[in-house]
């Protein structure tokens, strides 16, 4: 089952649960999906599904950062309960001493030595760790590593 039907079957099992939090959130997932396979006239397989769901998840942890600051603790709660129903479709996500050891590889492949070549190795790198690991924590690990 892709992607796409595991939302499909999760929205219909939360409609017969009654659970409306979990309907909404994920019919703003598919409506953001539907309309990318509408502008780009075809059905996206997993791997676009995937980055539709990383960025949903970004969005949505900016936007935690700004209710917390602003101290809406209500629109806190709630954004963070939709990155939790989120979460549940994306693979596994890599620990930091996982994404340090790829970020390792990583620099010893392309042969990167300085901040020079940071794009070099974050086009390498991001294709390995593609929806399992949050980028911001791949490239403060490259930083590490290149200075």
């Amino acid at each position: 089952m892709n992607l796409s039907e595991r939302l499909n079957e999760d929205m219909k099992q939360a409609m017969k649960s009654k659970d409306k939090f979990t309907l909404s959130t994920i019919r703003m997932v598919r409506s953001t999906i539907k309309y990318l396979e509408i502008d780009l006239k075809r059905t996206l397989d997993d791997n676009e599904v995937l980055d539709i769901l990383s960025r949903e998840i970004k969005q949505r942890k900016d936007a935690l950062q700004e209710f917390e600051s602003a101290g809406r603790d209500e629109l806190a709660a709630s954004t963070k309960a939709e990155i939790e129903i989120i979460i549940k479709y994306l693979p596994t996500q890599l620990s930091e001493e996982e994404i340090k050891v790829i970020v390792q590889q990583t620099i010893q492949e392309t042969g990167a030595s300085s901040k020079s070549d940071m794009g070099k190795v974050m086009s390498a790198l991001m294709p390995k760790v593609k929806g399992r690991a949050d980028g911001k924590l791949v490239n403060q690990a490259v930083l590490q590593f290149l200075q």
